[in-house]
């Protein structure tokens, strides 16, 4: 508390900061959340224009638009900026808006080390978008950047998108510390963990999967950059090494990796459905277990993606049963947010639609993905469009929708402004048509056996590329929208109700997810 204290009085010693050293300076939660919000959402529109780069050449079949090489540039980049550009940092501006007004703490626990882990991310991105105009040109090998075709044949470039990737997970680490130390250490007096609003569990649950796996990130891109650059061999079997080592590496901080970009839209959905059913969440503490369940579960998976290198039997078996072991939790969550839903008093704000179509959609995600457990169906699907549906099918109506969600719900508490809501209801109903038009046909055409990361295709896939490419521009296009309705919405409008989701039973975004709030020894003041 006194570190909270210090800063703040240091900043005033000088008088308040002006313009933009007022951002490079800051220490306050809700600055820093905002700017991570902002950074996440320039990455989106970036990385989304690299996936039209994507779709346009895949709109028909023959090569028109860009060259080969540059489409895998476009396929690698996009995906390296959606999940480290986008997707986490949204996240960690969530959190770190939130979770001090949920816990009714005065500031993150480590301000000053906030205000680092931020600015560390524009350094990292400047650096791996620059790989693009480097001799050789960015990164070509796909987001997962296997060896040795990284290693080996990557181009130039490839060093600095090492450096770029270390950077971004001294971020994620320190932002994780933060997380923990402010839930542990800051809550209100009264509010036990088990009284903690679902948000907040499900970032604890999270920052120490960061903990856990970031330095696995970090030990494999830095034995990378020794094959690269100091001749060792890990992964070059002319020397000794193994190719294959390098995907039990990378899986292993890359599957925790998947739900560390899942469980934060999990909790934010879990204090969504509650208000606008205008009923406490159905399942709280088992809701607290399956989370934890599911982050436990993520660290033995990790050989699902790789049933087709030649692992022994018992291990495919193994991996097969432990990850078909993770829809249990799953439909654990998934039960209780219809049951939360079930004779409920509900209302379809855009909050709400973006949570229901989360609960749908992911669920047919997860279903796909069990398709992906059974070992001897995955050799059939593995790197087939199939699984690019799959994934897409988790993190756009998973983690993007679970966002678009957030910033709905909270918007007016953060800028004391209601949004446009008929606009909302727009960018929601574009959204969940383009984004399904896009992604549901790519079932078929891995099922039909096209192969994923491919500038050109057989003729026979050219109508659903098609489809797909157009619900792409349409569900990229509509993103400009969301970019109006936030500015609008900041700029001014309605003003926001102090209790702007009041329902029937007086449910609205304070109350924590346990339950109504005469459950605080000392009810926290939420300003």
């Amino acid at each position: 508390m006194s570190a909270v204290i210090d800063t703040h009085a240091q900043d005033h010693h000088h008088g308040p900061a002006k313009g933009f050293t007022r951002w490079l300076y800051t220490t306050n939660h809700k600055d820093i959340g905002s700017m991570y919000l902002i950074f996440s959402f320039a990455m989106f529109l970036l990385g989304g224009t690299m996936a039209m780069v994507i779709r346009a050449e895949l709109f028909q079949p023959g090569l028109q638009i860009v060259e080969p090489e540059f489409f895998n540039q476009m396929t690698t980049m996009h995906g390296l900026i959606m999940v480290f550009g986008a997707v986490m940092p949204a996240f960690v501006g969530l959190a770190n808006w939130m979770i001090p007004m949920m816990i009714g703490a005065p500031d993150m626990a480590l301000p000053r080390m906030n205000n680092w882990s931020f600015w560390l991310l524009p350094a990292a991105f400047l650096i791996l978008i620059s790989t693009l105009f480097m001799p050789g040109g960015a990164p070509n090998f796909g987001w997962t950047f296997y060896a040795p075709l990284s290693t080996t044949y990557g181009p130039p470039s490839t060093t600095f998108f090492i450096f770029a990737v270390h950077i971004m997970g001294v971020s994620s680490i320190m932002g994780a510390i933060n997380v923990i130390a402010t839930i542990l250490n800051l809550r209100a007096p009264g509010m036990t963990l088990m009284k903690m609003p679902l948000f907040v569990w499900t970032w604890l649950i999270t920052a120490f999967l960061l903990i856990a796996v970031m330095p696995v990130l970090a030990g494999v891109v830095t034995m990378m950059l020794m094959d690269i650059n100091f001749g060792t061999s890990f992964f070059n079997a002319a020397g000794g090494g193994d190719p294959v080592l390098f995907q039990h590496v990378f899986w292993f901080f890359g599957h925790p990796e998947v739900y560390i970009m899942i469980l934060p839209a999990f909790g934010a959905v879990s204090e969504i459905i509650p208000a606008f059913s205008r009923k406490p969440l159905f399942g709280y503490a088992s809701m607290v277990y399956a989370v934890g369940a599911i982050a436990l579960l993520s660290f033995v998976v990790w050989a699902h993606h790789m049933f087709t290198v030649g692992i022994p039997l018992a291990g495919e078996l193994f991996f097969m049963y432990a990850t078909m072991l993770i829809a249990v939790p799953t439909g654990v969550k998934v039960f209780n947010w219809v049951a939360t839903m079930f004779r409920g008093a509900l209302s379809f704000e855009a909050p709400m639609l973006f949570a229901v179509a989360f609960v749908i959609l992911f669920t047919i995600g997860g279903f796909s993905g069990l398709m992906l457990a059974v070992a001897p169906a995955d050799f059939q699907y593995h790197d087939t469009y199939f699984v690019v549906a799959h994934f897409h099918y988790v993190l756009v109506p998973g983690a993007i929708f679970g966002i678009f969600a957030s910033a709905y719900y909270w918007l007016p508490k953060w800028t004391g402004h209601m949004y446009d809501e008929t606009l909302a209801q727009t960018h929601f109903w574009l959204s969940f048509v383009g984004m399904n038009l896009a992604f549901f046909p790519m079932h078929f055409l891995g099922l039909a056996g096209m192969p994923r990361r491919i500038p050109d295709y057989a003729l026979q896939f050219a109508d659903f590329n098609m489809v797909s490419s157009i619900g792409a521009f349409m569900f990229g296009a509509t993103q400009l929208l969301f970019l109006f309705i936030v500015v609008k919405c900041v700029r001014g409008g309605e003003k926001a109700a102090a209790k702007p989701w009041e329902g029937a039973e007086g449910l609205e975004w304070t109350l924590p997810s346990p339950a109504p709030y005469h459950t605080f020894a000392t009810p926290p003041e939420i300003k």
